[in-house]
């Protein structure tokens, strides 16, 4: 029977280990929100960053599993359950410091690598049907036209008449001329918008992994606590 002292850090690592849990629920439903909302924005964006929310929803249901081990490993007073939880919770913790890291350096060079995706798939945008559909989905959403603005395309179309994809204009614009022009296209560039965007929720993911990582890390301690007293209990046994 564990004492008032043990009990009292048994049942707050217990409680610990559900926040522990919730934090691992909350990452897998950020990186699945981002994956759902954003991913036909993948083709403007390099593929190793895009990567981000898979390993996101990956390590949210990682830690929920690990969990399993620290709530049951509190209430049946098992320390190597509690060693075990605490190892593989550092592990998490350490994982989700490197991937914190490696996004911001990332971050640092994204608008470059942006342009080149962007430069690229105007490129083909004429061979490629996906190409279009992305730009055609992007443009329209964005309401935007072109990577800087509508001048980008000329090179691309080389068109006499210096017609524009129907997406840079808006349905209104459109419906007062038969084809998209200068005159009724969008004047701001997609690149812009769509990093305006990407920092938005970089700042967001910034808080909740913050969030996260100090009820993480004050799971780990209380289960360091809790098998150091494990052991003690065990010793004078």
């Amino acid at each position: 029977m564990a004492s008032g002292g043990l009990a009292c850090v048994k049942y707050l690592t217990f409680f610990c280990n559900l926040l522990f849990a919730l934090t691992g629920l909350l990452i897998f439903l950020v990186g699945g929100m981002v994956q759902l909302n954003y991913a036909h924005y993948s083709n403007f964006v390099s593929d190793h960053i895009w990567t981000a929310p898979i390993i996101l929803m990956i390590v949210g249901a990682a830690v929920a599993v690990i969990c399993f081990l620290g709530c049951c490993g509190a209430l049946k007073e098992s320390s190597c359950m509690i060693l075990s939880f605490a190892i593989l919770a550092v592990v998490i913790f350490l994982f989700e410091i490197g991937l914190g890291f490696a996004g911001y350096v990332k971050h640092t060079g994204l608008q470059q690598l942006m342009e080149s995706q962007f430069n690229s798939t105007m490129k083909h945008y004429k061979e490629r049907d996906d190409y279009r559909d992305a730009w055609t989905l992007l443009q329209t959403e964005l309401d935007c036209c072109g990577t800087y603005g509508p001048n980008d395309w000329d090179t691309v179309l080389t068109n006499k008449n210096h017609t524009l994809p129907p997406a840079c204009c808006s349905v209104i614009n459109l419906s007062e001329a038969k084809e998209c022009t200068y005159v009724h296209a969008a004047k701001q560039g997609c690149l812009q918008k769509l990093l305006e965007i990407l920092d938005s929720k970089t700042l967001i993911l910034a808080s909740v992994v913050l969030a996260v990582a100090g009820i993480q890390m004050l799971t780990i301690l209380f289960a360091c606590c809790l098998y150091r007293s494990f052991r003690r209990s065990y010793d004078h046994v």
